[in-house]
């Protein structure tokens, strides 16, 4: 394992247990998709979130409205309520000591992701926000591929953390293995997909840290 490259959102900070909250109480309502499964737009870009829901469900709402709201959301998400997830921290500086050279690959903007590399002190070889590049983000391939270019490895010497469904078939299709992250026991989305499947912070940490020293 040369490379280990981090999603942000349910990875890295909490985001997800705020997100989710404010979508399924606030923007779904609004959109008349009260009942929408959150894993079918979890870990997709913003933007990419609107079309494809006014393709799949016709939305009636503008795009510019759509897009302000969660640009808000992510202004109070970001820089007040995240918190940096157990340990992720002394997890990011035990792999560098190790010389693992670390990415992270986020379907959100670089003006999100700044806010909680700024807030946490959180540093990285590299850092791949899907808003930023030309083409489709996850679940598409494009992004971890873009990434693994950056970084100058070969996907297959990489590991990918990701907790949603899209961005595992992402890092995946890109030719990456996966870990499949899980919040805790509550957290019941299917990540059958993955490589393996860590159940807790400490879980990750163990993997990841054996596959270093291999």
């Amino acid at each position: 394992m040369d490379a280990v490259c981090f999603d942000m959102d349910g990875v890295l900070v909490d985001s997800e247990d705020y997100w989710h909250p404010y979508e399924r109480d606030d923007l779904l309502p609004q959109i008349g998709l009260d009942d929408l499964d959150l894993d079918e737009i979890t870990g997709m870009n913003y933007r990419e979130i609107y079309d494809y829901l006014v393709e799949t469900y016709e939305i009636e709402m503008a795009r510019a409205e759509f897009l302000a709201w969660y640009d808000e959301a992510a202004t109070s998400i970001y820089g007040e309520e995240v918190r940096l997830l157990d340990g992720a921290g002394d997890l990011l500086a035990a792999l560098d000591e190790r010389g693992v050279t670390l990415a992270l690959v986020s379907s959100s903007p670089h003006d999100w992701i700044d806010v909680v590399l700024d807030r946490f002190g959180l540093k990285f070889d590299a850092v791949i926000s899907a808003d930023a590049l030309d083409g489709p983000g996850k679940p598409e391939p494009a992004v971890y591929e873009h990434a693994a270019s950056e970084i100058g490895v070969d996907p297959a010497d990489a590991v990918a953390v990701e907790d949603s469904v899209h961005g595992i078939e992402s890092a995946s299709r890109a030719g990456m293995s996966v870990v499949g992250f899980r919040h805790g026991a509550a957290d019941e989305t299917d990540r059958g997909a993955a490589d393996y499947v860590a159940d807790s912070p400490g879980d990750l940490r163990e993997y990841l840290l054996a596959r270093a020293d291999e």
